[in-house]
């Protein structure tokens, strides 16, 4: 296969991991209800870090310890908290006995531009297909857990199972798009050093403000 056919068939794979909750289809409500509380923790877990393990470790690594690395961080942080806002105001507002739990919308937000980023490692095959496979298997293997976390944080925020399962695919479907930005833009200025901190932010806010506070305190999100 040519580089450009791994790179593709590398991010569709990996964004296939997301129906991974499909597993879930063979519990009872009981069984599922009993898993949620323990995934939302482990979801709040693998958000922290990876934001601050390996976010922005790498935005460090790439831009440097300046302002121009972290204020990203904190709009990132400053931006959920607003939209975060917005939604449960109009949630409030609204007339939708179905309505989402605010923190459902960001989740999804942030892991679309989570496996953006994620796709970007998708120029490792230009190294060679060893290496683009090696870097995918480990990819994969923080995946797994992590998409079965915001399965379980959907699920608690409102969501049915095959609208959860779907919508998490689409969010991670954006690994497609990055792997592609990696592949045609590589050897240009492409830069995507202010994404890594700003998606920190994101993952620093939901964990923060949402998650922890859910395992604290209880079903505060699917009130």
């Amino acid at each position: 296969m040519t580089t450009l056919v791994w790179i593709v068939v590398s991010a569709l794979a990996m964004s296939a991991i997301a129906w991974i909750g499909l597993f879930s289809v063979a519990l009872k409500q009981e069984q599922l209800q009993k898993l949620l509380l323990p995934l939302v923790a482990f979801s709040a877990g693998s958000l922290l870090g990876g934001a601050l393990l390996h976010l922005l470790p790498e935005a460090v690594s790439a831009g440097g310890p300046g302002l121009g690395t972290f204020l990203p961080a904190l709009g990132g942080f400053a931006l959920f908290f607003l939209m975060e806002q917005f939604l449960s105001w109009h949630r409030s507002h609204s007339i939708d006995a179905d309505a989402k739990a605010p923190v459902t919308y960001l989740i999804l937000l942030a892991d679309g531009l989570h496996n953006f980023i994620g796709g970007l490692a998708g120029a490792s095959f230009l190294v060679s297909t060893q290496v683009g496979v090696v870097t995918w298997i480990a990819a994969a293997a923080h995946e797994v857990p992590q998409e079965l976390g915001d399965f379980g944080i959907l699920i608690r925020g409102g969501w049915g199972r095959l609208q959860a399962l779907v919508a998490n695919f689409v969010s991670a479907a954006t690994i497609v798009p990055g792997a592609l930005c990696a592949y045609y833009y590589l050897s240009s200025d492409f830069t995507v050093t202010w994404l890594l901190s700003f998606a920190a932010g994101n993952f620093i806010y939901i964990a923060a403000s949402d998650l922890i506070p859910e395992v604290k305190h209880g079903p505060v999100v699917a009130q």
